[in-house]
């Protein structure tokens, strides 16, 4: 990081990678492809460099997630990785919810909320202890052999989420950042997320961003911020989407709302994925699918989630043009019905290509 808190890219950084499991034997090729062409073409090089996790981790190594590419992640700031398998049994619950932890990530995933991973299961020694607590101090009828899990949000948590949100709608120029939450019935996390938001752009933002109720909804030149019940937004992004911009919420609540957000733009198969610390500049840029191990090694898949991935970490280091370059080249490619086979399924007279050709048809368009 520069003096200013931006990013200082040098002319060929080093930028790890974790190729995935499943079919990211075939994604990250094809997304390597398109990604190294875009920063040739504005004279750019990236020196990539393969570090573990997963299965591939653990075959080699015996480790899901070796300590080794934990610190090459945190000494190199940024990398990018196709899908991971998820150990079965103890252990590490997600090997993605592990690397947003250990470095911090708040964005994809916020680190708080029930992504914590505070919980403890039924019938154990702990959940009986901590029931018998919560029956005994706070009055609360725990029903005998609950699992138990706790919900932390912090104002520090939040007002970092909400902050990078608000600064990521003013340097794009967009219209308004809605808070989404449930705090009508979880008043003191939810609610409380909805409250600090507010409250920071009293504090931090009022020369620039205006809240709702500050303004009528009118928000003049002002950054509109407003704030909705989290399971009525999952309606209203399909039937209005327009009423949504960028969005700030707690963990679980984006979990299902980019999913949903997904579905409207092709699915998973296309969505990307971003866990940034915006205070440190530690990224890792992620595909959002699993990894359809039975298509694995058949040349077949959609690589669009890891390249697009693979465009925000682009923007995120400022290669904007290499970045701009690929999403209208991939969008020249699905206009002329040059795709893989999920959206083949659902175009008349679609090209179907394998998941190589439909990089090298992006390419071409360059």
């Amino acid at each position: 990081m520069g003096d200013d808190g931006n990013l200082v890219v040098p002319d060929e950084p080093i930028i790890p990678f974790i190729e995935g499991d499943g079919t990211g034997v075939d994604i990250w090729p094809a997304a390597k492809l398109v990604l190294d062409a875009a920063a040739a073409k504005h004279g750019h090089k990236v020196a990539w460099k393969e570090v573990l996790a997963g299965q591939k981790a653990f075959d080699e190594t015996g480790n899901w997630l070796p300590d080794e590419t934990v610190e090459t992640f945190r000494s190199h700031l940024i990398g990018i990785k196709g899908p991971l398998t998820t150990p079965v049994g103890g252990g590490i619950r997600s090997l993605n919810v592990a690397l947003r932890q250990i470095l911090d990530l708040y964005i994809r995933e916020n680190t708080e909320d029930v992504y914590a991973g505070y919980e403890v299961q039924s019938g154990t020694p702990e959940a009986e202890k901590l029931a018998a607590y919560l029956r005994e101090e706070m009055g609360w009828p725990i029903r005998e052999a609950s699992g138990i899990g706790i919900k932390p949000i912090s104002p520090m948590g939040s007002k970092r989420l909400i902050r990078a949100a608000l600064q990521y709608a003013l340097d794009r120029k967009r219209r308004s950042v809605t808070l989404v939450h449930k705090g009508n019935i979880q008043k003191f996390t939810e609610g409380a997320f909805r409250e600090w938001g507010y409250e920071l752009v009293r504090e931090e933002f009022a020369d620039v961003a205006v809240g709702w109720d500050d303004c009528d909804g009118e928000p003049g030149d002002k950054l509109l911020v407003k704030d909705t019940i989290a399971d009525i937004t999952l309606q209203q992004v399909l039937t209005r989407p327009s009423d949504f911009d960028v969005i700030a919420t707690t963990n679980l609540n984006g979990d299902y709302l980019s999913d949903a957000l997904a579905a409207q733009v092709g699915g998973i198969g296309i969505a990307p994925g971003a866990n940034i610390n915006f205070v440190s500049g530690h990224g890792v840029f992620e595909a959002t699918h699993g990894t359809a191990p039975k298509y694995a090694g058949q040349d077949k898949v959609n690589p669009g989630s890891v390249l697009l991935s693979g465009v925000l970490m682009f923007e995120h280091i400022g290669w904007n043009n290499a970045a701009s370059d690929i999403v209208h080249a991939l969008e020249a490619t699905i206009d002329e019905k040059i795709v893989t086979y999920d959206f083949a399924r659902l175009m008349d007279g679609a090209t179907e290509v394998k998941t190589s050709e439909f990089a090298s048809a992006i390419v071409d368009r360059l």
